[in-house]
């Protein structure tokens, strides 16, 4: 029997622009999902994971089958054919799992459980040929073909790298930032507005449609492709003003990140929070990813009892895809109880958690 594990992540700056070959900033966080598992003489995969219904998967067959989008029986096979697809070899095991991620905390299960998978692979009939980089590439391939999620790269680089990271993926620059919110006095916490992701696959989709059907304006696939000045310069009358504001997110996101990860590596507080501010506005007024198609207005909720908690005392953004889930605060750690408690009595005890960031990758 074997030990496995692979974190959480969260994502601090970047929002929806790893699609775009843009720059993020993000982190694994100390919550995860850990597999003991025992290998089988097959080719079949048991997965049982508490509270949930176990479920196998035969790998005689890795072909994506439209009635696993969306379940974790996808997201093995997709490991397994994008495994396969770069010359690595797959092979049956049994696994328990445990998770002390919260459901729909917005920490990516799935991009956690993706990455599980691949190191369970990578050690035991692979001889660990596999870096960090290739199993995340590896997740998002099961995630985009099999889950039926056009996800961009972050989630899983961020869990399988571990640490905090900035990553610029027109460049493929990877950088570890080597840096703490404790150091700065303060504690990094989201909380979880109860919204649900379910339904909203199509929404998700629409931002990065949205957003290349500008770059192609400009005879580009991606906006990362495209000049910041060529955009703002020589932008001709567009018909869809949502794509348009949606691409302007885009390119205040490209600088903000960047200056998000000076500051935090020289620990300066004050910077960090008023360009994490800068860059929840910029989600909440151009990429418009907050209040749900759906009519769930509890993320939007959450970002304005955030704004009357913290007033100047903190920082407050939207936490990944949006439409529903989590607000990040980063918030001075005298003044953490108060809000903590704030944000429990509207949205129900244990919502508002402290989150610690993961170590890196060995």
């Amino acid at each position: 029997m074997q030990t496995f594990f692979a974190p959480g992540r969260t994502e601090l700056a970047g929002n929806h622009t790893d699609h775009q070959n843009g720059r993020v900033l993000a982190a694994a966080v100390d919550l995860g999902i850990t597999a003991q598992v025992e290998r089988r003489a097959d080719l079949l995969v048991r997965v049982e994971s508490e509270g949930y219904p176990a479920f196998e998967v035969d790998l005689t067959d890795t072909a994506p089958r439209p009635e696993e989008i969306g379940t974790s029986a996808a997201l093995v096979r997709g490991v397994a054919a994008a495994m396969q697809k770069r010359g690595g070899s797959v092979c049956g095991f049994g696994a328990r799992l445990t998770s002390t991620l919260p459901e729909g905390g917005g920490l990516s299960s799935s991009a956690a459980f993706e990455i599980l998978v691949g190191r369970i692979w990578n050690a035991l009939c692979n001889s660990e040929k596999f870096t960090p980089v290739e199993l995340a590439q590896i997740g998002q391939e099961a995630e985009n073909l099999h889950f039926g999620k056009p996800s961009g790269l972050m989630d899983q680089l961020a869990c399988s790298m571990g640490g905090i990271i900035y990553v610029d993926f027109a460049t493929m620059e990877i950088r570890p930032i080597h840096a703490s919110f404790e150091a700065m006095g303060c504690i990094l916490s989201l909380t979880d507005t109860g919204g649900s992701h379910a339904g909203l696959t199509e929404d998700y989709a629409a931002i990065p449609a949205d957003m290349r059907s500008v770059a192609r304006h400009f005879g580009k696939e991606l906006l990362s492709q495209v000049p910041e000045h060529h955009f703002l310069t020589e932008f001709t009358p567009f018909d869809d003003r949502l794509a348009v504001l949606r691409a302007a997110h885009f390119f205040s996101e490209q600088r903000i990140v960047p200056a998000m990860a000076e500051a935090l590596e020289k620990g300066d507080l004050e910077s960090y929070i008023a360009l994490m501010k800068g860059s929840g506005f910029s989600s909440e007024s151009l990429l418009q990813n907050i209040r749900s198609p759906r009519g769930d207005d509890r993320l939007e909720q959450g970002l304005k009892l955030a704004a009357e908690l913290l007033h100047d005392v903190g920082g407050w953004r939207v936490h990944g895809g949006g439409f529903a889930g989590s607000v990040q605060a980063v918030v001075p750690a005298e003044f953490f109880p108060a809000y903590r408690a704030g944000m429990e009595q509207r949205f129900g005890a244990g919502k508002c958690r402290e989150i610690s960031i993961g170590a890196a990758a060995k």
